[in-house]
């Protein structure tokens, strides 16, 4: 059942609309005000926001304000109910990021429409892609086709060698990289030349877009882990796409949220775990990264790379994949690495 939070003063309306929609199945909170249903809206966290502008204590805009700033409720769909009809506030709503503007007095069905529209788009928003290889997923759900065709038509494809550098860490970016086949890493350098391996990246993956979306200079380099195909967007086509579409806009900051998160917990790993239980994790990184038909096979992976996502030696990295094989976990054939047991290398004790 869908939470609908409503935000009104006028106690006729709100008491009339919050059962208008539980006759039609949703589950309802109420608040009179602004400021309670900012603090209804945190700790509960409704499905979508419906609010009124002209309220005492806080109004509707700073309601939206408010919930736009807070990481957990920035993505509920918020629709304004508003007696007021003037062009200027329908403008000022919608581009404080409101999803929807209804005007008082309002047919009951025109409300559950609008509100049956938010659902469905929020569904579609909300599927779970994990990494920008979902992007192609997510244009076609949200009706983007034909960005996406002219995202990826007639691109320059440049091949890579095996550790081949694709672009340097202080390079200010230019396209939008896309991986036809092959894998890529990104890394960063310290002044003794040692290299700490930050993400990894693989066939219908995207990478690059962190510094095109900040327009800023590479804060680390990229380089091909074996021989690679990349098609080359421009920058100007990646931020057409970025500002005609807001929904694909907000996914990409969603990725980067996650990345950083990402990034912020291998900074504590590195700091507090044992070696073993960082090789088992660069492992688990690597082949997450890696079809499953090959990996059943067995994969040909650096030990130098290995070592530079655990963040230790070589030879420390290269004895605890050998201890590894004598605890059968991994079977090395021929330079090959196969996991044999992934639920006991993810459960090694730190």
């Amino acid at each position: 059942m869908k939470t609908i939070l409503l935000i009104e003063d006028n106690p006729e309306i709100r008491e009339n609309t919050a059962e208008i929609l539980e006759l039609d199945g949703y589950k309802m909170l109420v608040a009179e005000n602004g400021k309670a249903g900012v603090e209804i809206a945190i700790k509960e966290i409704p499905d979508l926001i419906i609010c009124d502008i002209m309220m005492p204590v806080l109004d509707g805009y700073g309601v939206l304000h408010l919930l736009s700033k807070n990481p957990q409720t920035e993505g509920i769909p918020f629709i304004f109910l508003t007696a007021k009809a003037d062009r200027g506030d329908y403008r000022k709503g919608m581009e404080m990021g409101a999803d929807d503007y209804i005007t008082k007095p309002f047919e009951d069905v025109e409300l559950l429409n609008a509100i049956e529209s938010r659902f469905k788009k929020q569904d579609l928003i909300n599927k779970k892609y994990q990494n920008m290889n979902g992007l192609e997923q997510l244009v076609k759900d949200i009706g983007g086709e034909e960005d996406l065709k002219k995202l990826k038509i007639n691109r320059e494809v440049r091949n890579y060698k095996k550790k081949s550098e694709i672009y340097n860490e202080g390079n200010f970016p230019l396209y939008l990289f896309y991986i036809e086949k092959g894998r890529v890493k990104t890394y960063k350098t310290n002044e003794d030349g040692k290299e700490l391996i930050i993400n990894l990246y693989s066939e219908g993956d995207y990478f690059g877009y962190a510094n095109l979306m900040t327009d800023s200079p590479y804060m680390e380099s990229s380089a091909a882990m074996e021989d690679c195909e990349v098609s080359l967007i421009p920058k100007s086509d990646f931020n057409d796409l970025l500002y005609k579409n807001k929904q694909v806009s907000k996914k990409f900051i969603g990725i980067l949220s996650k990345e950083i998160r990402e990034n912020e917990d291998q900074l504590i790993k590195l700091a507090y775990n044992s070696v073993r239980k960082r090789v088992s994790e660069a492992l688990i990184k690597f082949f997450a990264h890696i079809d499953e038909n090959e990996a059943k096979k067995g994969v040909k992976i650096s030990r130098e790379d290995i070592s530079n996502v655990a963040g230790t030696s070589l030879e420390t990295a290269i004895r605890t994949l050998s201890d590894f094989k004598d605890e059968e976990l991994i079977e090395i054939t021929s330079g090959k690495i196969k996991i044999l047991d992934i639920e006991k290398l993810k459960n090694l004790r730190n």
